[in-house]
């Protein structure tokens, strides 16, 4: 696996995805603290309009803004997107109010909005090799796995020492350090996929166009609700039962936020060699099988479990849903590829970041709105139903036949022509 950072080129660009993600663990943490401090038992409620609004940011934004910078230079694109977000992130230490948090969260985000798709294209043009390019999503799932791990555990550390508030200047030094390491790279561009008279409506739908004529990109959005379930139940409301239900201190939110982020990362670490020999199918369909009844688990430990047995089914619980989700996602890049030419992989990937958080602004309101009015148990039950529907539309979607891995899929493939050839064979 290790073997693909000899590619200098990705090495660089993975070390800068590295620092960003610390940086943002740092952030989430830190986040979730100042939501309490602000709102106290309401802090999910607040959290669930604050990552809303990052939903709103990704889908509404994500396809325009590509569409817009899709004939500029990638380099100077993702620095400037890295640079937003380091300023935002510097204004979140003096914010007083919850207003405050949407509105930088929004800026934030939309500037995260920029930068993921972009980044995430670039990759399958570094690593033509088939193999390469998964080792390169098992290291990424990986990277976000262990900024799961290492950034709760950096945040119980250094809690012990100074204010949350500080915390945020790291995630500033991530954003920063980043767009350093992008500078010092040699960014490849993609090909050309748009004439030069394809509108920006035509450039800013067409990842979604080729979504809908194939039949695994289909199945994949519907794989997209079942992980917003134990994704939102996780990140929103994570914080309000340690705190006010367990009683805990708020260093034991971090220790529980890196127990899911450890069962991501056991199935990032085989991924390779289970995709290789189960296919990609096989895996997503066994997390999207798990979902479901963890998060029953979950609203069960949430409506019976006392202060002093609590603890430890949620730390379980937690690794269980993290396991399957990362069955779900480290793949989906493989099908994301095989589904696009050199020239559309943007609007593809930009498709998948902006279609998959619009399941988002569906999981993350019930997750902070329910659990504020009902308790976090109906909360919990809410998006296990979520997870049972996406669960069965993908199962019900995906075709069994010609599960061809990280191949190209030829029969159901559909990738737009640009315009000028198109209008070359009509001649």
């Amino acid at each position: 696996m290790l073997s693909v950072l000899r590619n200098g080129v990705y090495a660089r660009l993975f070390c800068a995805q590295v620092v960003a993600l610390a940086g943002t663990g740092l952030l989430t943490i830190a986040l979730g603290l100042l939501a309490y401090d602000l709102a106290a038992g309401h802090a999910g409620a607040v959290l669930g309009t604050a990552l809303t609004i990052k939903m709103l940011a990704y889908v509404g934004l994500a396809p325009v803004i590509t569409a817009l910078v899709a004939r500029l230079p990638k380099k100077p694109v993702l620095i400037t997107a890295d640079l937003i977000r380091a300023a935002m992130a510097l204004c979140l230490p003096f914010i007083t109010e919850t207003w405050q948090i949407y509105v930088v969260v929004f800026l934030l985000q939309s500037a995260s909005a920029t930068f993921t798709p972009a980044f995430q294209s670039l990759i399958p043009l570094i690593l033509k090799d088939p193999r390469d390019y998964t080792y390169a999503l098992s290291l990424s799932r990986l990277a976000y796995d262990m900024e799961a791990l290492a950034s709760p555990a950096a945040a119980a550390l250094l809690l012990t020492l100074m204010s949350y508030n500080n915390l945020f200047i790291g995630t500033v030094a991530g954003f920063l350090i980043s767009a350093a390491m992008v500078a010092l790279t040699a960014v490849p561009r993609p090909g050309a996929s748009e004439g030069p008279q394809s509108s920006v409506w035509h450039r800013t739908t067409l990842g979604t166009r080729i979504f809908w004529r194939n039949r695994r990109l289909r199945s994949l959005l519907a794989l997209n609700l079942a992980v917003s379930a134990p994704t939102a139940l996780v990140l929103v409301n994570t914080v309000v039962y340690v705190r006010d239900v367990l009683l805990r201190p708020g260093s034991d939110l971090a220790i529980a936020l890196a127990c899911f982020g450890a069962g991501s990362m056991a199935v990032a670490f085989v991924a390779p060699g289970v995709l290789g020999r189960f296919g990609d199918r096989a895996v997503m369909l066994t997390g999207a099988a798990l979902i479901p009844p963890a998060l029953a688990g979950a609203a069960a430990v949430m409506f019976l479990a006392s202060t002093d047995a609590g603890w430890w089914p949620l730390l379980g619980l937690w690794f269980v849903l993290g396991a399957a989700t990362s069955a779900i996602i480290t793949p989906s890049s493989r099908l994301l590829r095989a589904a696009s030419s050199e020239g559309t992989l943007p609007y593809v990937f930009t498709a998948q970041f902006s279609l998959s958080h619009a399941c988002y602004l569906l999981s993350y309101p019930v997750a902070g709105w329910v659990g504020a009015a009902a308790g976090l148990g109906w909360a919990a039950v809410s998006l296990t139903i979520l997870a049972i529907l996406g669960s069965a539309g993908a199962f019900l979607s995906w075709p069994r036949t010609a599960d061809s891995g990280a191949g190209p899929v030829i029969e159901e493939q559909t990738v737009e022509q640009p315009a000028e050839q198109s209008g070359q064979r009509r001649r």
